[in-house]
């Protein structure tokens, strides 16, 4: 089963990151390359039920690197709401 998610928002200025991959190696992979763009906490990962690892990290995109920075100052909010039918 996957870890509990609670209804508790990150604090201003950070963003909460969810990865799941075949491999904890393809995980850790993402976890890195995020971290050239963002300062984060260490990662926590759990098994998938059906194989497979999913990690989760903690960022704050206020400390974000110059080119993520100038992403999300340029970026707009998407216009889909809620979560993919697939998430818990």
């Amino acid at each position: 089963m996957y870890p509990t998610d609670t209804a508790t928002l990150p604090s201003a200025g950070h963003a909460e990151i969810r990865i799941v991959a075949a491999t904890p190696e393809a995980a850790r992979t993402v976890a890195e390359l995020l971290r050239h763009a963002f300062a984060g906490t260490e990662q926590r990962s759990y098994p998938v039920p059906e194989g497979g690892t999913r990690l989760h990290l903690t960022v704050d995109t206020e400390a974000a690197a110059a080119p993520a920075l100038a992403w999300l100052t340029t970026s707009r909010p998407s216009t889909r709401t809620g979560a993919y039918g697939d998430e818990v």
